[in-house]
């Protein structure tokens, strides 16, 4: 494929992330057992089944009484169903008396149902004549307002598998099945070089005509929230010597090398030279039909992929979403939604008309509102060099790559940031 300026060898987006994956050949990371209170956003490494019922008991899901369901059948307003208040469970405590016919027993929400018992009538639906008597005044089904034990899970059932990325809610299962512990792969390391004659650190005063490197905290935040290990190697100028010596060793220490900088087409753009001596097989992409991003550089050097950004923070951000994070999710073990994203998109209406250049996929931020109760996505345009456009975005679209722009009022999907 061509680019807009016909040159060669440019691919599009899934022709290149088919081709990195296809070219790897990882390993399973080490695995270490951990607590799981330090297992968020870790993957895990062996299959987890379940220790016992959960819960282990059937618990009111609501506060009223605990009954036996066919003692209400035909219950309403006009002709309630009397019932014999036999006693009261609270939380934590396990009943030691039985339901009889034509009996009830005050229970909280969470409460253990006792013997005899089936389902439960909720206050509101109930009226109590005194303390011993009450009136159900709607009929109960079997198992209504009640958990039954084991309706979670079953033990013996296999909770998560190998390969699961953990969140909050599983971590709270993990707990709920009294797992206190599980066994996690290894972070994934990368390693990030900046180049850049003109790039200084974030604390160092600037100097005309240099810049503050940016580009290096965004990946190392972008790599902590998809699970891996940021290593910010440093700053290194536009020297072949230098940049392949600190590549060489990050090869070393880390299980994938981000170099930014230095992959657009000019005689000081060094990093596909270097990914081509580090190791074999080298380059296997260098350009991509999208924006920002395109001259995006992608290779494998001794097994290892090692990826040439182009300089500006958008194109940073962008490449890293779509290239970088499924071979981050595929080294740490990942199984589940390697190539699929895995943030939340929103339904809006677009506020205004977006051109774009056939042949390529354009990445636009947006910003939200809501008007009118509808939501609306406010384009935020602006060079791919300025950081702003992300901070005053809430999230991208994308233009496929054989449309030439979106109109107004056209209906897009919103991945949030």
């Amino acid at each position: 494929m061509k680019d807009m300026l016909g040159r060669d060898n440019v691919i599009t987006k899934e022709e290149a992330i088919n081709l990195l994956l296809k070219s790897l050949s990882p390993a399973l990371p080490l695995e270490s057992e951990t607590a799981i209170e330090s297992s968020f956003n870790r993957v895990l490494s062996r299959d987890i089944a379940s220790p016992e019922d959960l819960p282990g008991f059937s618990r009111s899901s609501m506060d009223g009484f605990a009954v036996n369901s066919a003692d209400t059948y035909g219950a309403n307003e006009g002709m309630p169903a009397y019932l014999n208040v036999t006693g009261e469970i609270n939380m934590g405590e396990q009943p030691v008396f039985k339901i009889k016919k034509g009996e009830a027993a005050k229970i909280s929400t969470g409460g253990m149902l006792p013997e005899g018992a089936d389902a439960v009538v909720m206050f509101e639906h109930s009226n109590i004549i005194n303390m011993r008597v009450i009136e159900a005044l709607k009929p109960v089904a079997s198992g209504e307002n009640v958990i039954q034990a084991g309706e979670d899970c079953r033990e013996g059932d296999t909770v998560f598998k190998k390969g699961h990325r953990l969140r909050p809610q599983d971590i709270g299962a993990l707990a709920g099945i009294g797992i206190a512990k599980v066994f996690v792969y290894e972070k994934t390391k990368v390693a990030i070089i900046a180049t850049g004659d003109e790039v200084v650190s974030a604390s160092s005063p600037l100097m005309p005509g240099h810049i503050r490197d940016i580009n290096s905290y965004s990946i190392a935040s972008l790599v902590d929230l998809h699970g891996g290990t940021a290593i910010k190697k440093g700053i290194f100028r536009d020297n072949y010597e230098t940049i392949f010596s600190a590549a060489q060793e990050s090869l070393k220490e880390a299980g994938i090398i981000v170099i930014t900088g230095g992959s657009s087409v000019g005689t000081k753009d060094l990093t596909a030279k270097v990914i081509n001596s580090i190791g074999k097989p080298g380059v296997l992409f260098h350009g991509v039909s999208i924006k920002p991003g395109k001259p995006i550089i992608a290779g494998i050097s001794d097994g290892k992929p090692v990826f040439g950004l182009p300089g500006h923070p958008a194109a940073v951000i962008v490449c890293f979403e779509v290239f970088i994070r499924p071979v981050l999710r595929l080294l740490s073990g990942e199984t589940e939604k390697i190539i699929h994203r895995f943030r939340k998109t929103v339904k809006a209406k677009l506020s205004k008309n977006i051109s774009s250049g056939s042949g390529r996929e354009d990445f636009i931020r947006v910003l939200l509102e809501e008007k009118n109760g509808e939501l609306w996505a406010n384009p935020v345009l602006g060079k791919s060099g300025l950081i702003t456009t992300l901070v005053k975005a809430d999230g991208t679209i994308v233009i496929p790559l054989r449309k030439t722009g979106l109109e107004q009022g056209t209906e897009v999907e919103v991945e949030l940031f």
